[in-house]
C-alpha cells in the first residue's frame, strides 16, 4: 500500500476570495492530519487568479503552526524565481521552528508565464537548464556548509539555514530532474497529474541514475495524482467538471477563479476545447471510493511508486474535504483522532 499525501494549490473558487482560500488550506491541513495523510505540500504559482499559494514559505509557517504531526512542505518552490540564500534562510527558519516536519520540494520551472517570471527575478535574462544544477549546489551548500572549492559564496553563513536542513526533494515533469535527483541521491516527486505521458520514462531514469547518499539509501518515488472522490462515479464526474473548464480557460489565456460544477456543466466546449480537456483529465482518478482505490493501487503497482500525493481541486470546500476523507477511508489510512 503506497503512502498517501496531499498537494494543496489553495484554490480560489468563484464567489470566494484569496483570504478564503488560505483559511481553507488551514482547515484542510488539520483535516488531513486527523485522517492520517503523511504530508501536506503547497505549490508555488504566480499571476493565476484561481490559485492563492504564491508564497509557500509564508503559508507553510501557518500550516505548521496549526498542526503537530503531519509533515508540511513545498511542492514546490520554483528555485529559478528565488535567490538560493533566501530559500535556505526561509526553510531553515521553518525547520528550526518545526524540527523534523519540514519538506523543501524544489522545481526548476517558473510556475508562471515569462513576463511574470521576469518580474519575479528582476531581470530579462532567460533562465537556462544549465543554471539549475549550480543553483541547487549553492542551496545545499548553505544548509550543509559544504561548498565546492573556490565557490564565491563559501564564506556566507545562512542563519538559520546552516544546521537546519529540511528534507529536500526534487520535483519534475520530465527525465531531466529525475536524472539530477537520482545522481544526487535525493527523493523524487513526479508530476503525473499533468505529465502522465512522461511518468514511466522519468521514473526509470531516476532509478537508473540513483546513487545512495547520506540522506537516502534507496530510490524513493512520489507521484502527484489528481483525485476527485464522491459517493458515486456520476457525482465525482460532475464535481470534476470544474477542473476541465478551469484548464481550458488557462490554456486559452483566460485564467480565472475556479469555476463551479454548474458553470462547467453549462459551458459549451468547442471541438478543440474538448480535446484540450481530454488531454488534461486523462490521468485523473475520478469516481466512487471503490473506483478510486482500484485505480490508485493499479498506478502504484505499475510504477512502483512509494507514495502518491493527491491533489483534489473541487469548487466547494466541504466537498473537497469529503473527497479526501473518502480516499482515506477506502485506502485504510490510520486516523489520528
Amino acid at each position: 500500500m503506497p503512502v498517501l499525501s496531499v498537494l494543496d494549490l489553495a484554490p480560489v473558487s468563484e464567489g470566494s476570495t484569496p483570504a478564503d482560500a488560505l483559511h481553507n488550506s488551514i482547515e484542510l491541513v488539520r483535516h488531513v492530519e486527523r485522517l492520517g495523510y503523511e504530508r501536506h505540500w503547497v505549490a508555488e504559482h504566480h499571476n493565476m487568479p484561481g490559485i492563492a499559494s504564491s508564497a509557500p514559505a509564508v503559508l507553510l509557517a501557518h500550516l505548521a503552526s496549526a498542526t503537530s504531526t503531519i509533515r508540511v512542505g513545498s511542492g514546490g518552490v520554483m528555485l529559478p524565481n528565488h535567490a538560493s540564500l533566501a530559500v535556505a534562510e526561509q526553510f531553515g527558519t521553518l525547520e528550526a521552528l518545526h524540527p523534523g516536519r519540514i519538506d523543501l520540494g524544489i522545481g526548476r520551472a517558473p510556475g508562471t508565464d515569462p513576463v511574470t517570471a521576469s518580474a519575479l527575478r528582476r531581470t530579462r535574462a532567460a533562465f537556462t537548464e544549465d543554471e539549475f544544477p549550480s543553483q541547487l549546489v549553492e542551496l545545499l551548500g548553505y544548509f550543509s556548509g559544504r561548498f565546492p572549492a573556490n565557490h564565491p559564496y563559501r564564506q556566507i553563513t545562512a542563519v538559520p539555514g546552516l544546521g537546519y536542513m529540511p528534507a529536500i526533494w526534487l520535483l519534475g515533469s520530465s527525465d531531466y530532474s529525475a536524472t539530477v535527483a537520482g545522481s544526487l541521491g535525493m527523493p523524487f516527486s513526479f508530476a503525473h497529474h499533468f505529465a502522465a505521458a512522461n511518468t514511466d520514462a522519468a521514473v526509470a531514469a531516476y532509478r537508473a541514475n540513483f546513487q545512495p547518499s547520506e540522506e537516502l539509501a534507496e530510490p524513493y518515488v512520489m507521484l502527484g495524482v489528481t483525485v476527485v472522490c464522491a459517493e458515486s462515479d456520476e457525482h465525482a464526474q460532475w464535481l470534476s467538471g470544474s477542473n476541465r473548464l478551469a484548464f481550458v480557460r488557462l490554456r486559452s489565456g483566460r485564467p480565472g477563479r475556479f469555476p463551479s460544477p454548474e458553470e462547467a456543466a453549462a459551458y459549451e466546449y468547442s471541438p478543440m476545447e474538448n480535446e484540450i480537456a481530454r488531454s488534461w483529465t486523462g490521468s485523473h482518478v475520478v469516481g466512487s471510493p471503490e473506483r478510486v482505490r482500484k485505480e490508485l493501487l493499479e498506478l502504484a503497482d505499475r510504477t512502483g511508486a512509494d507514495e502518491l500525493m493527491i491533489t483534489s481541486m473541487v469548487h466547494d470546500h466541504q466537498a473537497r474535504l469529503h473527497s479526501y476523507e473518502l480516499v482515506a477511508d477506502v485506502m485504510d489510512l490510520a486516523r489520528r483522532d
